[in-house]
C-alpha cells in the first residue's frame, strides 16, 4: 500500500471516529427535552427549571467560542477533541447522577463548557484530513450522522422504553454512556493522528484559525447584519422549542404519550439528515442563495402557526419545520462566505456564533418563564398560548430579516463578494 493510499484511508477512518464522536455528543445535547415531563412529575421542576438546564449549556459559549478555534489551532484538532469529550463525559455524568437541580445544572454547564469548542475540533479534524473536493462531502457526512444522534435521543422513549419506565435518571445514564462512546471514540482519533503524524508527512496541520477582532465589525455591510439577526432569531426558536419543550408539547397539548412525541419530534432531525446535503448541493447549482434562505424562514412561523392554532395533523408543522431545518443551514453558512471578505470570514462565524449561543440561551429562559406564569401543563394545555406566541413573534421577526437580506444581497450580482 502507497503512502497516498495510506493517508487516503486514514483519512476515512478517522472520519468515522469523528462522526461517531459527534454522534455521542449530539445525543446528550437533546437528552433533557425525553425527561423534561419526567422531571416535572417525579423532581417538581419548574419549565423554568427545565428551559434552563438548555439555557445554561450555551451561556458560556457567548465567550468562549471566541477562543475555541484559537485553542484548537494552539493545541491540535486531535488533542483538543480528546480534551473536551472528557470535559462532555464528565458534564453528562454529572447531570445522570446529580441528586439535585444545582448539581444537573452544573452538569449541562460544565456539557456546554466542552461540547462547542468540541464541535470546531471535530470540524478542523475533517479539514486536516481531507482536501480539494472531499472535504465538503466528508463534512456534511459526519455532520449528518452527528445529526443521527439528535435523532436517537427523541426516539429513545421508544428504543429505551424500559428505562423511561424506571424514571428520569436511566435516561440520562444512557446519555452518559454515549459520552463515554463519544470520549473513546476521540481517544482512538488522537491514537490514530499520532501515528499518522509520525508515518505519513502528508498530514498538514490545520490553517490557523481567524482572531475575533472587534474592529473588522465596522467593514460588514447590512447583509450581513441581516443574516446574523435571522442567524439568532431562527436558531433560538428552532433549538429552544424542538431540543427543551417541544415534546412536553406535544404530550399535554396534543395528547400523544411520551414515546409517539419523541418519534414526531425526530423526525426533524432525520429529515435533516438527507435534506440538508441535498439543499446545499440544489444551492450551488443555482447559485441563489438568499431566495432559499427566505423560503426557510417562512416556513418555521408558518409551521408554528399551524401547531398552535389549527387541529391539523402534527405531520403537517412537523415536516414544515423539518423542511426548514434542513434548508436554512443549508444556505446560511455558505452564504455568509460570499457576504464577507475571506480576511474576515472568522470574525463573522465568530460574532454570529457568539449571537447564536446568548439567543438560545435566552429563549429558553423565556420560554420556560413564560410557561410558569400561564401555568402551562398537562392540566393546563392552553398555558402553552404565551410561549407559541413569544416562538411564533421571533421566527416571524427572522422571516423579516430574510427578506431584507434577498432585497439587500439577493441578486446574483451581489452573492459573489467571495471573489472581490
Amino acid at each position: 500500500m502507497t503512502d497516498k493510499m495510506a493517508s487516503r484511508s486514514t483519512a476515512w477512518l478517522v472520519g468515522a471516529l469523528v462522526a461517531l464522536a459527534l454522534f455521542g455528543n449530539y445525543y446528550v445535547y437533546d437528552s433533557i427535552g425525553p425527561v423534561a415531563d419526567l422531571l416535572q412529575q417525579q423532581r417538581a421542576f419548574s419549565d423554568s427549571q427545565i428551559g434552563l438546564l438548555n439555557a445554561i449549556y450555551s451561556l458560556p459559549n457567548i465567550v468562549l467560542i471566541l477562543v475555541g478555534g484559537v485553542l484548537v489551532d494552539r493545541f491540535g484538532a486531535a488533542r483538543m477533541t480528546l480534551w473536551t469529550a472528557a470535559i462532555c463525559l464528565a458534564g453528562a455524568a454529572l447531570t445522570a447522577f446529580s441528586p439535585n437541580f444545582a448539581g444537573m445544572a452544573t452538569g449541562r454547564l460544565l456539557f456546554g463548557i466542552g461540547a462547542e469548542t468540541f464541535g470546531i475540533a471535530t470540524l478542523a479534524a475533517i479539514a486536516q484530513y481531507f482536501a480539494g473536493g472531499t472535504v465538503a462531502f466528508a463534512m456534511g457526512l459526519a455532520l449528518a450522522i452527528g445529526r443521527l444522534g439528535s435523532f436517537g435521543a427523541d426516539m429513545s422513549p421508544t428504543w429505551f422504553a424500559s428505562a423511561y419506565a424506571q424514571g428520569w435518571q436511566p435516561p440520562l445514564v444512557i446519555a452518559a454512556t454515549l459520552a463515554a462512546t463519544s470520549f473513546v471514540a476521540s481517544l482512538a482519533y488522537w491514537w490514530v493522528d499520532r501515528d499518522a503524524q509520525r508515518e505519513v508527512p502528508a498530514v498538514e496541520a490545520a490553517p490557523a484559525a481567524e482572531r475575533f477582532v472587534l474592529r473588522d465589525l465596522l467593514y460588514f455591510g447590512k447583509a450581513y447584519w441581516y443574516l446574523l439577526a435571522l442567524c439568532v432569531l431562527w436558531y433560538s426558536v428552532i433549538l429552544a422549542f424542538r431540543s427543551t419543550f417541544s415534546i412536553k408539547y406535544f404530550q399535554h397539548t396534543h395528547g400523544l404519550d411520551l414515546a409517539t412525541a419523541g418519534e414526531m419530534n425526530s423526525y426533524v432531525f432525520l429529515a435533516a439528515v438527507f435534506a440538508t446535503p441535498a439543499f446545499g448541493w440544489l444551492c450551488d447549482r443555482l447559485g441563489r442563495y438568499a431566495p432559499f434562505l427566505a423560503l426557510g424562514a417562512l416556513l418555521l412561523p408558518l409551521a408554528l402557526a399551524v401547531m398552535a392554532l389549527t387541529d391539523w395533523s402534527l405531520w403537517v408543522s412537523t415536516a414544515l419545520i423539518g423542511i426548514s431545518f434542513s434548508l436554512v443551514p443549508a444556505v446560511m453558512w455558505p452564504l455568509t462566505s460570499r457576504l464577507v471578505a475571506p480576511a474576515r470570514f472568522g470574525t463573522a462565524i465568530g460574532l454570529m456564533w457568539v449571537a447564536q449561543n446568548a439567543g438560545v440561551s435566552g429563549a429558553n429562559l423565556m420560554a420556560g418563564w413564560l410557561n410558569d406564569q400561564a401555568g402551562a401543563g398537562a392540566a393546563n394545555p392552553a398555558g402553552y398560548g404565551p410561549m407559541m406566541a413569544f416562538f411564533g413573534t421571533a421566527s416571524a421577526l427572522g422571516l423579516l430579516c430574510a427578506l431584507a437580506l434577498w432585497l439587500t444581497a439577493g441578486r446574483r450580482r451581489h452573492e459573489v463578494t467571495a471573489a472581490a
